[in-house]
């Protein structure tokens, strides 16, 4: 490790350790070690090979399903295999420790709660459950999530027979009410954010680090790329979340 690297991240560690109240904000970045590709920053992100309104809107859903549900396939059997990666048990061991209360995604990987962390705000929602567009029951995706990776069934309700959404936010849709309002909260009253493996190009996620900053927070970046708002932060670490986020937490959690 290069001085330099070692005084950003040792200063990380100080804030960490100073902080009542600190919040992280994922995004995809923090899961690609795990195998799970991003939507926008690399030649073979999601976007680059689909448009997102042809196969990930709210309208392609409704009025093409099977084109939706062929595209998503593929991204939830890389979801159904991956594992936790070092970046996600580093910010779940600084939950457990006490260091970081509240964890706000992107990501709707769930793999962030498999490595220890009870506290997660998944703005854009979840695989993990579905909801029927008929009855709006909602069932847990595992009864389905077999069948429907090995042989590609489309889940339909088994009371009413309606078409099941999976619960994650698809252009076109607003984010879930109450799990952003519980993130704009903790953005607000936080006086530290983590923002790691996020490009920050998403809108209305993409403004939450502004509004901490604005309210006094400090502001520490962990992402390959720069940022929109890296002129603004205490810290900025450019590099492998997978390896910088466990250096940090052993850190601080060696008080």
């Amino acid at each position: 490790m290069t001085s330099s690297l070692q005084d950003a991240t040792q200063k990380v560690v100080t804030l960490l350790r100073e902080a009542h109240q600190a919040v992280a904000l994922t995004g995809a970045g923090i899961s690609t070690p795990s195998g799970i590709p991003d939507f926008r920053s690399s030649d073979s992100s999601l976007w680059k090979r689909y448009d997102p309104m042809e196969v990930a809107s709210l309208h392609s859903f409704r009025y093409r399903p099977e084109i939706f549900f062929t595209w998503l396939r593929q991204i939830a059997t890389d979801i159904h295999q991956a594992r936790p990666n070092p970046a996600h048990e580093a910010l779940g061991q600084l939950q457990q420790g006490g260091y970081l209360p509240t964890i706000v995604t992107q990501n709707v990987d769930g793999l962030q709660q498999r490595a220890g962390a009870t506290r997660v705000l998944e703005v854009h929602g979840s695989l993990s459950s579905l909801t029927c567009i008929r009855c709006y029951r909602q069932y847990s995706a595992t009864d389905y999530m077999q069948t429907y990776l090995t042989e590609g069934d489309i889940p339909h309700c088994p009371d009413c027979g309606g078409l099941l959404k999976p619960n994650i936010v698809l252009f076109e849709e607003q984010l879930p009410l109450d799990v952003w309002r519980e993130a704009e909260k903790a953005i607000r009253t936080c006086d530290l954010l983590l923002v790691a493996g996020s490009s920050l190009t998403v809108m209305p996620v993409a403004g939450l680090p502004m509004q901490a900053v604005s309210h006094g927070a400090h502001l520490v970046i962990v992402n390959r790329d720069p940022t929109y708002i890296d002129v603004r932060a205490d810290v900025v670490l450019h590099g492998d979340v997978a390896d910088i986020l466990p250096r940090i937490a052993q850190e601080v959690l060696r008080g």
